[in-house]
């Protein structure tokens, strides 16, 4: 959207809209959107696939959870991390901050968790 600022006669100012129209959102929707954006976390496509199939919730406080321990892996100079608690579990690649994989109890009861290095409790 291109405004003009015009200096009004009583000291005040004034906005004239050019005929190309903007969708106008509040500071508050854009702020959000912004924080979505630069979450430092995502998922890749094979890691929402198991946790679909796994039944594993994958929620705004778990995707908040999982961008500070990436955050504090990336500080201790992390790569690889395995991050979970007693429902599931994570695999995260610090430095393109992406979930690898998703596991749910019944998976993490006999594997061996490698090429990681660091673990995270949720």
């Amino acid at each position: 959207m291109i405004d003009r600022i015009s200096l009004l006669q009583n000291g005040g100012f004034s906005t004239k809209t050019s005929a190309t129209k903007v969708k106008q959102t509040s500071f508050g929707e854009e702020l959000l959107q912004r924080q979505r954006e630069s979450q430092s976390v995502a998922f890749s496509k094979h890691a929402r696939e198991r946790a679909e199939q796994r039944g594993i919730s994958v929620d705004e406080q778990l995707m908040d959870r999982l961008s500070d321990t990436v955050e504090k892996a990336q500080a201790k100079g992390a790569n690889n991390i395995l991050a979970f608690d007693t429902t599931r579990a994570f695999i995260i690649n610090v430095p393109n901050g992406r979930v690898i994989t998703a596991m749910s109890p019944e998976e993490m009861k006999e594997n061996i968790f490698t090429n990681i290095d660091g673990a995270v409790i949720l």
